[in-house]
């Protein structure tokens, strides 16, 4: 039998630890399979496109556990009453193909790309950092924010968007989730950024943007870059990535020379590995002035970790139902036979 994890077990999964304590156990997860980087068989997620969103597949594998997710990215959604992602994905046994966990990765995924953010601005970002400009205020936002504030002591937040509504949603949500948050609206991208320590862009429009300008960068920024995360969809300035005191660092390079920041970029053009950095065969941040950039596009291998997390809290918590996605069989080489009875079975009830 398969476990079914609902949206109703993952909020109850979310109220009873807490969102501080999901972020860190996430980071955890992710730190140590990132680790092990080279156990893991990966690929470049699979999309379909369209003129108003994509739909995508992103499977990885080791020799346990098989995951996959099924996400979409469509910005017109809300107009319809819909979220701009949605997500579902699965865990199965190597072994026998069998699938073992069925889940909700919506709101799970929004928690797994802020803690992906948190785990590389760990190495990334300067050690005394305490104000973040937040781009883009939409459903990720309130997860980053709170991410880098409760992770990584962020003490205040600046927040733009091109909605102000968007930003009226973000700055009532952390009023009441982080009161000691300093929450400040700026009048467009150049004043929230001015000063900033920590630039994160999370906008949703599927265009090929300038965000950020090269101007607009000071010395020891870490900009953590999650918008642009398909082909023709970007948001900073290429002259950002090209600067002689930027390092960039990616998750999987082949998908990100695709749909990140890096399908600006020559082929010969030099980003790091981010799972190198874990692993400690690059270096992070080294000097204080530097500018790093995360060029987050969001890789399968994150969702695996977050899958793995909330199967393991649900169990903790005796969450879930069983559900037979795949027969049950007396005899597991006749199928019709089972299907047959089956409908034997429910014709004469």
């Amino acid at each position: 039998m398969t476990t079914l994890l609902t949206t109703h077990d993952v909020a109850r999964i979310v109220s009873t630890h807490g969102l501080p304590q999901m972020f860190s156990r996430l980071v955890d997860y992710l730190e140590a399979d990132f680790a092990r980087w080279n156990d893991f068989d990966k690929t470049a997620r699979t999309a379909a496109h369209s003129d108003v969103g994509v739909i995508e597949l992103m499977p990885v594998a080791d020799d346990r556990e098989y995951s996959f997710k099924f996400v979409n990215g469509h910005p017109s959604n809300y107009r319809h009453g819909l979220s701009t992602v949605m997500a579902f994905g699965a865990l199965a046994d190597v072994e026998t193909g069998m699938p073992t966990v069925l889940s909700e990765l919506t709101m799970t995924t929004a928690i797994r790309t802020a803690a992906t953010s948190i785990m590389a601005a760990k190495k990334l970002a300067r050690k005394d950092a305490k104000v973040m400009a937040l781009i883009g205020n939409g459903a990720q936002s309130e997860f980053q924010a709170l991410a880098f504030h409760h992770m990584l002591d962020i003490e205040e937040v600046r927040l733009y968007d091109v909605d102000p509504a968007a930003t009226d949603k973000l700055a009532a949500n952390l009023a009441e989730a982080a009161p000691k948050l300093r929450v400040v609206r700026a009048a467009d991208t150049r004043e929230a950024v001015r000063g900033a320590d920590i630039v994160t862009t999370v906008t949703a429009d599927k265009k090929n943007a300038t965000i950020l300008s090269a101007d607009m960068i000071e010395p020891g920024m870490h900009i953590n870059a999650v918008g642009g995360d398909c082909p023709g969809k970007t948001e900073l300035d290429p002259a950002i990535l090209t600067a002689a005191n930027t390092k960039t660092y990616v998750e999987f390079e082949p998908q990100s020379r695709i749909e990140g920041e890096l399908q600006h970029m020559s082929a010969d053009f030099t980003a790091t590995e981010f799972w190198r950095v874990i692993a400690g065969e690059a270096e992070g941040r080294t000097t204080a002035d530097e500018v790093t950039l995360f060029d987050s596009v969001g890789f399968a291998l994150e969702d695996y970790s977050a899958l793995r997390l909330v199967r393991d809290l649900a169990h903790e918590l005796k969450l879930g139902s069983k559900t037979d996605i795949v027969p049950v069989m007396a005899d597991p080489k006749d199928l019709f036979g089972h299907l047959m009875g089956t409908k034997a079975r429910q014709k004469a009830a």
